[in-house]
């Protein structure tokens, strides 16, 4: 389980797109489970994309004219595949939806319509879910269900990418990534929600200075790709970076 953290404007969203395939970067790759998923055609991408990535929109984007059920299916259609009532009606009963199952999403709260998304990225069972502030229009005790399906879908085996300002939420994940700028400034293990605060309060990078952060390293089956640890002058500010692995054989030596 991967946090994407970071203040406004530092590119979290814009770096959730081009990780699941839904925006072409200006050069580099994105891999995901073996697939270069840019080497893709637009029709076998998309293709891709449904067979393997869910995800959560920030702004939910359901169809508003649509039913809970129907839009919680919509993957299943595009995908030319048979609707599964049951799969559905326990997703929808496990976020707390089942009795708004034929209501209309126009007619729901914010945070119902969070947790409708929510379900129907998951539907199709994803190897990879990407999530955009996915507790953000949420309150506290739906917060907590939401992070420990996303919790329990990691620690089942699939990769969960998240960008959110919730430190609480991030101080879940196996990864933090920071980014400032358009930048991946640093990249940590598990941290505190008051390291992750800290962290994104701080100025990583000196001004003019190139970015000190992790080399590439694979995150489940991605692989999140960084620059090399540049070399700085002595006596300037420096952000060690160090792996669980590494917090282990330091503390054994």
């Amino acid at each position: 389980m991967t946090a994407i953290v970071g203040p406004s404007g530092a590119g979290k969203t814009s770096l959730l797109y081009v990780l699941s395939g839904l925006d072409r970067p200006d050069s580099g790759r994105v891999t995901i489970g073996g697939t270069d998923v840019y080497a893709l055609n637009e029709e076998r991408r998309s293709r891709f994309i449904r067979g393997h990535i869910g995800f959560v929109f920030q702004q939910y984007n359901l169809v508003p004219y649509l039913t809970v059920e129907e839009n919680v299916m919509l993957p299943l259609s595009l995908a030319h595949r048979k609707a599964d009532y049951v799969q559905v009606t326990q997703l929808l009963s496990r976020f707390g939806l089942r009795q708004r199952a034929k209501t209309t999403v126009s007619a729901l709260s914010g945070g119902e319509q969070q947790r409708v998304a929510l379900c129907r990225a998951l539907l199709m069972r994803p190897a990879v879910v990407f999530a955009d502030e996915p507790t953000g229009a949420l309150d506290t005790a739906n917060s907590e269900l939401v992070l420990q399906v996303l919790r329990e879908l990691a620690d089942a085996g699939s990769s969960v990418v998240m960008v959110t300002h919730d430190t609480d939420a991030a101080a879940l994940a196996d990864h933090v990534i920071f980014l400032r700028d358009g930048q991946v400034t640093h990249i940590a293990g598990r941290l505190t929600a008051e390291q992750i605060a800290d962290g994104i309060r701080r100025t990583f990078v000196p001004a003019g200075s190139p970015p000190l952060v992790a080399p590439a390293r694979s995150v489940g089956p991605m692989m999140v790709n960084a620059q090399p640890i540049q070399s700085v002058q002595p006596g300037r500010p420096v952000q060690r970076v160090a792996y669980p692995q590494q917090r282990k054989e330091a503390h054994r030596g």
